[in-house]
Parts: structure tokens; C-alpha cells; sequence
């Protein structure tokens, strides 16, 4: 066998490999739960499970998902914005970089600030307006989606 056949037949083995690993870790982790909207599929890891609680206690259960606040309302947003947090979740938990205590990134914050000014625009405008310049929701109101 040539060089050239013993290179390609190892990139054969690497991708399948890599394909292997990457589905059994996709169906082991329940990984199509996260292309849904339940948000039951958030508390899949144990770090999420105080915020999910907080949210089945909290006001906006009855109004709002986890992904109604926390990705993009459009279609490709809300995909890719899903893929880079479950690729950057998954990395850390596999290599146990993940802290128990989560902070929100910039991006993840610019996301949720959209989404509460999305919903309550009305009252958004109405404080700011009383303001010079644009205020923060979530820094006053971190809480308020999962207690």
C-alpha cells in the first residue's frame, strides 16, 4: 500500500472516529432534547437544575421558555446560539473546567436584554424615558425569570 492510500485510510479511521464518538456522546448526553423548546431539557445538567426550579416557581413559566429569553427569536440565531453554548457546555464538563456557580457570558447577556426589552418594550421606554441614557434590565433584575 502507498503512502498516499495509508493516509487516507487513517483520515477514514480519524473521521469515523470522530463521527462515533461524536454521535454516541450525542444520543448519551440526550442531545435532540436540546433542539426542542422544553425547557425540562435545560436541567439536564445538574448545574441548571436550580435555575430550572426557580423558573417552574417563578411569574414567567406562564409566559416564557428558556429559549424565549435566552437565544435569538430568529431561526438561525436560536440554532447557532444553542450549538456554541452546548459545544462550549459540553467541553467544560468534559474536561471539568465547569463551575457550579454559572455566570452569563457578554454575548448571553446581550441576548437576554434583547429578549426582555422584546417583551416589555412599553415599560422599557417608559424608565428610560425618566433616564438619561439606556439602562440594563438584567442588572437590576437578574433574577427575575428564575428567582
Amino acid at each position: 500500500m502507498g503512502r498516499r492510500k495509508t493516509i487516507e485510510l487513517a483520515l477514514i479511521l480519524l473521521a469515523g472516529a470522530i463521527l462515533g464518538l461524536g454521535g454516541y456522546t450525542f444520543v448519551y448526553a440526550r442531545g435532540s432534547s436540546y433542539l426542542s423548546n422544553n425547557p425540562a431539557a435545560c436541567a439536564n445538567c445538574h448545574v441548571m437544575t436550580q435555575y430550572y426550579d426557580g423558573w417552574i416557581k417563578g411569574l414567567h413559566r406562564k409566559a416564557a421558555t428558556c429559549n424565549d429569553c435566552h437565544t435569538p427569536h430568529d431561526l438561525l440565531g436560536k440554532y447557532s446560539t444553542k450549538a456554541q453554548n452546548g459545544f462550549a457546555h459540553s467541553l467544560a464538563f468534559t474536561l471539568g473546567g465547569f463551575p457550579d456557580a454559572i455566570a452569563i457570558k457578554e454575548r448571553s447577556r446581550k441576548i437576554t436584554e434583547s429578549a426582555c426589552r422584546t417583551c416589555h418594550g412599553g415599560i422599557v421606554d417608559a424608565i428610560e424615558g425618566a433616564h438619561v441614557g439606556r439602562l440594563s434590565c438584567i442588572r437590576c433584575h437578574a433574577d427575575v425569570g428564575h428567582m
